[in-house]
């Protein structure tokens, strides 16, 4: 099992110190693996949500480009993004949340 750094010990302190979850259920989040399917409205705040939580790894599944017509859902993409691939813009808003280098992969 993966060890909590000093920050994310201070980070995570509200989740740790839940009843069910503790450290240990901690250094099990930072040592999962998910991958999302989509980009888009429901997969953006599930990304923002996961990341929040601590887990390691994420992978990230999307085919499409940013459009305005997206901005008012899907809220980890901006308006100096249209037109770039979903995946790069949720990879860079993902990797700005993150406190541990966990691996960031994507796929298009």
């Amino acid at each position: 099992m993966v060890q909590l750094t000093e920050q994310e010990l201070r980070r995570y302190k509200p989740q740790i110190l839940l009843p069910g979850i503790g450290q240990q259920g901690q250094e099990k989040l930072k040592s999962s693996k998910v991958l999302v399917i989509g980009a888009g409205g429901i997969g953006t705040p599930v990304m923002q949500y996961l990341t929040a939580a601590g887990i390691g790894k994420m992978g990230i599944v999307d085919n499409d480009m940013i459009d305005i017509s997206n901005l008012q859902r899907q809220v980890l993409h901006d308006t100096p993004g249209l037109g770039r691939p979903k995946t790069e813009s949720a990879r860079e808003s993902v990797a700005a949340l993150r406190t541990s280098s966990g691996r960031l992969r994507v796929w298009r």
